[in-house]
């Protein structure tokens, strides 16, 4: 039933993997607007009315389909017969990863909805925040690529 994945999967790799860098790059980039926009506010020298643009833009335009395809791409690799070993921890550890990313992702999605109606938290706080789409890259790619 899902032999034609096989055919497509080096595609559907290749494919994930840009869709993957995509996400990763909105997911670095974001939290740092947050703390651009959070530290020069209103008074600050550039207008918050650009930092509410540019983080809309990054999430609606950039992030969201990423991760849509990252998503998508990534479960045709599951389900490509043989690919992956449930009885192994490292797709557990892959998917409780990519899980965090999307939580992650859901939580800038509405931090940038506070920031766009004036409640921010301070630009320490998103700072740490930025840090943990980080800590998930590293346990995800190094589940993948030690196969532990």
């Amino acid at each position: 039933m899902f032999d034609w994945l096989a055919l497509i999967y080096p595609y559907a790799k290749a494919f994930h993997v840009m869709a993957v860098i995509s996400w990763m790059a909105g997911l670095f980039y974001l939290p740092r607007l947050f703390v651009y926009h959070a530290e020069r506010g209103p008074n600050g020298p550039e207008p918050t009315a650009s930092f509410v643009i540019m983080e809309d833009k990054l999430l609606r335009v950039i992030m969201r389909p990423a991760m849509i395809a990252t998503w998508i791409s990534g479960l045709s690799l599951v389900l490509t017969p043989g690919i992956v070993d449930w009885s192994m921890i490292w797709p557990w550890v892959k998917a409780a990863g990519v899980i965090g990313m999307t939580v992650f992702h859901v939580w800038c999605a509405r931090e940038r909805r506070a920031l766009e109606g004036g409640a921010a938290q301070t630009g320490r706080r998103y700072r740490m925040m930025n840090e943990v789409p980080t800590l998930l890259m590293i346990a995800i790619v190094t589940a993948v690529i030690v196969k532990f």
